[in-house]
């Protein structure tokens, strides 16, 4: 049985959100801090990604070794990240050891030593996973794509750029830390099996007096657009596209989720169907909702061969033209189950809740109740997906090739 949430905002501004599940034996918890890779100064790209590292090298009265001994011996399975809009901290683990993590984790983001004996070691693991991204195009595509479809620097990719990391001190970064870790307007979701006054008394006591801070405001820059090649002499071109639509919190996220789902979400979708299957153009094709707190984008990917490439971007923009015509009521309803299908799963997760009340705390100001999503999955019908369909999207593209030689692409098409 799933307990009613519960919500506290502290002095800080750290918003907590609580959601006890009596049927498990685990507890999550997801921090999101306003304040993400586009907000690091210039010449500093990638100081997050070296930050999230750092972070975890000594703490309060733990030295590094200390430290992680301490959140091994809880069985945590954690993780941080960086996005443009916000960094995150999180994990998962047996839920009687759920108060020593918040408190380890209370060292780890207000009492950090960010040793600058121990900064080169996080450095170089920044850069040994941003080398990583030559071996994965497909990901490499993706990030070159964010960067010259979104505005600057919401684009900059959170992995950093190999000069900036090269040139980034310790210094440096322990600004960042201060410039990036905002509180106001911060959240903490915890989710599973917890005794909810306990637990809000427990947090408050570790994060209720942290200084109130306010977040930069971006100046933002025109996107790139257009199109751009990335040489490589191998045997398979790597093709990303996108194109503006609203972002997650518009009246219009569900009929983007169903259009996504249709045109390439899956082994039934219209890419695959028609791109894949019928004409064999490629070995991988697929759409996905990419979105951010101010931007948002359909973005998609194919990889194919040198010789496909052309026709298989033509044949791609072409299902375009025909998905501005509408969709099926039986491909909405495949949509509708795939889509109720993942939100199902989602929440048998306490890692996945966790981090899906954050997120709707973090992006709308509120959590959405699953009956409400629900709800509004199921009322999507091909003409409130027309609605979509019918405004000023799907028409302006973003590329980013990888293969062997530039792609044919039309200025109209760009």
């Amino acid at each position: 049985m799933t307990e009613p949430i519960e919500q506290i905002k502290l002095n800080s501004g750290l918003n907590v959100i609580v959601q006890p599940v009596e049927h498990v034996e685990s507890a999550s918890f997801t921090f999101l801090l306003p304040g993400g890779s586009a907000f690091l100064p210039d010449g500093c790209c990638g100081a997050a990604a070296v930050l999230n590292d750092w972070l975890f090298r000594g703490a309060g009265p733990y030295n590094s070794r200390r430290l992680i001994d301490a959140l091994d011996s809880l069985g945590l399975h954690r993780q941080s990240g960086a996005s443009p809009d916000y960094l995150s901290y999180g994990g998962s683990l047996e839920s009687g050891n759920l108060f020593k993590a918040l408190e380890l984790y209370a060292d780890i983001l207000l009492r950090p030593h960010l040793d600058s004996t121990l900064f080169e070691p996080s450095r170089q693991l920044a850069l040994q996973e941003l080398e990583a991204m030559e071996d994965d195009p497909p990901s490499k595509v993706s990030l070159c794509l964010y960067e010259r479809f979104y505005p600057d620097p919401l684009g900059r990719p959170p992995l950093g750029k190999e000069e900036d990391l090269r040139r980034l001190t310790p210094e440096q970064t322990r600004q960042v830390k201060g410039r990036l870790f905002n509180w106001s307007g911060a959240v903490l979701a915890v989710v599973g099996k917890i005794d909810t006054d306990a637990l809000l008394s427990r947090i408050e006591s570790l994060f209720g007096q942290t200084p109130p801070s306010k977040p930069d405001q971006l100046s933002l820059r025109p996107p790139a657009g257009g199109y751009q090649h990335i040489p490589n002499p191998g045997a398979q071109v790597h093709i990303g596209f996108m194109t503006e639509v609203p972002p997650f919190g518009s009246p219009l996220s569900y009929q983007i989720l169903a259009v996504s789902a249709i045109f390439g979400g899956g082994m039934s979708s219209r890419l695959f169907t028609e791109v894949r299957e019928k004409r064999g153009l490629c070995y991988a094709v697929g759409t996905r909702y990419h979105s951010l707190r101010s931007r948002a984008g359909l973005v998609g990917y194919t990889g194919t061969t040198p010789d496909k490439a052309d026709e298989t971007l033509a044949v791609i923009l072409s299902e375009f033209q025909q998905l501005r015509n509408g969709v099926t009521e039986d491909e909405l309803s495949r949509a509708r189950t795939g889509l109720k299908s993942t939100m199902i799963m989602q929440n048998e997760s306490t890692a996945a809740t966790a981090f899906r009340l954050a997120a709707d705390k973090f992006f709308l100001n509120r959590i959405r109740p699953l009956e409400e999503i629900r709800q509004a999955i199921e009322s999507l019908t091909p003409q409130s997906v027309q609605e979509f369909l019918d405004g000023p999207f799907l028409k302006q593209f973003t590329f980013v090739s990888l293969g062997p030689k530039p792609l044919q692409i039309s200025q109209e098409n760009g």
